[in-house]
């Protein structure tokens, strides 16, 4: 019996010897990844902007992303809205002619790249193992630079952390979605509108909770209780738990006698 992961032809995952790159307003490239880019926003993305442009994440989704049907054919995809940018050419609404205005807090693609991120979930211990792999457009000549890194320096050097575990707990939501839990429904019916709340709405769901008394109908700690009240992170976390209770997923939340 082998246990050695099988990737599709000419997808070889990064090992400890790493690759070269590096980005920099220098590289005559700058800035053309972000144009007429295709990117998927998730819900940590989000929260991450709409704080970076302090604005509501209502407000930035009807601003900023346009609702797609993506590789979910039961839940849709928000893509990012590209603006007018050059003869021919969109680019993100954040890039400035000094580069990326929201830098910061940029997506998680972003700051992923060169790299692209693959995790199986079919160990038998439960635990997610992760594979990267390196992309290379005829555009970037970033690879042409010579600064090394390995993969656990990229992503500790691009704060990668908190995207990944977010992201990883959305993705368990997402399959969910993706055996379409809300048969009977149709798009856009209630448990479907619930679940676009909890996910790209996360001001519209905090508002929810307060008048449903959320929170109070499950055994939560105080600390959490108080954590998942102030930040959005720790409420769009409860809201995964919450759907996954409430399409009949695997959940941690216990409800209250």
């Amino acid at each position: 019996m082998t246990t050695e992961k099988k990737f599709p032809e000419g997808m070889v995952p990064l090992d400890e010897r790493g690759f070269t790159f590096l980005c920099h307003p220098g590289v005559s490239c700058f800035t053309v990844c972000c144009q007429n880019v295709d990117l998927d926003l998730y819900p940590y993305d989000i929260i991450r902007l709409k704080h970076a442009l302090k604005i509501d994440s209502e407000t930035f989704v009807r601003k900023y992303t346009d609702i797609k049907q993506g590789a979910n054919p039961y839940f849709p995809t928000l893509k990012l809205r590209l603006t007018d940018f050059a003869k021919d050419s969109k680019a993100c609404p954040f890039l400035q002619e000094t580069g990326c205005s929201v830098y910061k807090d940029r997506p998680a693609a972003c700051r992923t790249y060169p790299l692209e991120r693959a995790v199986d979930r079919t160990l038998s211990t439960g635990r997610p193992d992760e594979f990267y792999f390196l992309t290379n457009h005829s555009y970037c000549h970033g690879h042409h630079e010579d600064h090394h890194f390995t993969v656990k320096q990229w992503v500790r050097n691009q704060r990668l952390d908190d995207y990944n575990l977010m992201n990883d707990l959305w993705s368990e939501v997402d399959t969910l979605f993706a055996s379409n839990p809300w048969k009977g429904e149709g798009v856009g019916g209630e448990k479907q509108q619930l679940a676009f709340l909890a996910c790209y709405n996360i001001d519209g769901f905090r508002e929810f909770c307060d008048t449903h008394r959320l929170l109070n109908q499950f055994r939560l700690n105080r600390d959490l209780k108080r954590r998942i009240s102030r930040e959005d992170t720790e409420l769009l976390k409860f809201g995964f738990d919450w759907l996954k209770l409430l399409l009949g997923g695997k959940t941690s939340l216990v409800r209250k006698n």
